[in-house]
C-alpha cells in the first residue's frame, strides 16, 4: 500500500508548524555585515590600487615584471636579448 500526503504551504508556516526557529533576521545581519565587508574590500582589488602594489618598490620591480612577461609570452627556446 502506497500513500501520498501534499501539503502545500510557505516555509515560514513549514518552520512555523515543526516548531522550528525563524532566521530570517539572523540572515539578514549576516548578509549585511558580508556585504559591508565586500564593499570594503573591493577597493583593494581595484586595477589602480594593484598596480600601486606591484609597481610599490620602484624601477627594479619594473624590470622584474617585464621580464616575467617576456619570459610568459615569448615561445619555448627563443633567446632573450
Amino acid at each position: 500500500m502506497k500513500v501520498n500526503i501534499e501539503i502545500e504551504c510557505t516555509p515560514i508556516e513549514a518552520r512555523q508548524f515543526f516548531g522550528l526557529p525563524n532566521v530570517e533576521p539572523m540572515q539578514a545581519a549576516v548578509m549585511q555585515q558580508l556585504e559591508k565587508r565586500m564593499l570594503a574590500e573591493i577597493e583593494r582589488f581595484s586595477p589602480e590600487a594593484l598596480m600601486k602594489n606591484w609597481l610599490a618598490v620602484g624601477p627594479q620591480s619594473v624590470e622584474q615584471m617585464q621580464e616575467f612577461f617576456r619570459g610568459l609570452f615569448s615561445p619555448p627556446g627563443a633567446t632573450r636579448d
